[in-house]
């Protein structure tokens, strides 16, 4: 794949053969971020596990100390107490039955997805449709709750998710390049800091096999991945 000038410059501020603190590929990567738009930040952790295996799955959700950067679209759906709780608490989108046949017939036009217990029945039916997207809702992620707008708040402020996809691998947002050095690094060591925790019994050997922080139109950098000490 042939690169532009932008990304061959950035990618020479990068040393290929070295595996950098998290503090200096932080600082990498706002630097890389030349696009004319405000890049996204994304980290990428290769996992030692075997996520086909039910006690080796790492799943879980954390608010990022400083957000996504993001602006969240929000749908609840519930009935009763729940959708009025949904609504004050600033759900964008708010229904049941009628929320479901919505989206059967294709509407995607939210973020996060957050229900209550009684119905998961209902949106049971949509997995084929949310599942490969990663917007079925799961208790772990604490999008399956009573206590909704809660839920709903802690998605607004920037909670995300960490799941394994199929290669064992977590992807995740931790920002945007104009939030600067700092505030990605307090982001980042928020999420790494979960994944640690979050390391099944089960896990055998290296928990963390490798981790690239990068930009959307920038070059990956490689961490060193020692300091986790998983």
């Amino acid at each position: 794949m042939k690169h532009g000038k932008k990304y061959v410059d950035s990618e020479k501020l990068i040393d290929r053969s070295k595996y950098y603190d998290s503090a200096e590929a932080v600082e990498l990567c706002v630097k890389t971020a030349t696009a004319k738009f405000d890049e996204t930040v994304e980290v990428h952790v290769k996992m030692g596990v075997d996520g086909r295996h039910a006690d080796q799955q790492v799943r879980g959700a954390i608010v990022l100390p400083n957000g996504t950067g993001k602006t969240i679209r929000v749908l609840a759906i519930c009935k009763g107490d729940a959708a009025k709780d949904a609504q004050e608490a600033g759900a964008d989108f708010i229904g049941a039955e009628e929320m479901v046949q919505k989206i059967q017939g294709g509407w995607m036009d939210f973020d996060v997805l957050i229900t209550t217990p009684d119905m998961m029945g209902m949106v049971g039916r949509l997995g084929k449709i949310l599942g490969p997207r990663g917007l079925m809702p799961n208790p772990k992620a604490g999008t399956v709750t009573r206590e909704i707008g809660k839920a709903i708040n802690e998605a607004k402020a920037g909670k995300i998710e960490y799941r394994l996809d199929k290669s064992n691998i977590i992807h995740c947002v931790i920002g945007r390049a104009s939030f600067g050095a700092q505030k990605l690094q307090e982001n980042f060591d928020a999420l790494m800091g979960a994944i640690v925790k979050a390391k099944p019994a089960a896990a055998k050997g290296q928990y963390i096999r490798s981790c690239v922080i990068a930009t959307t139109m920038g070059p990956g950098v490689r961490l060193n991945v020692n300091r986790f000490g998983a």
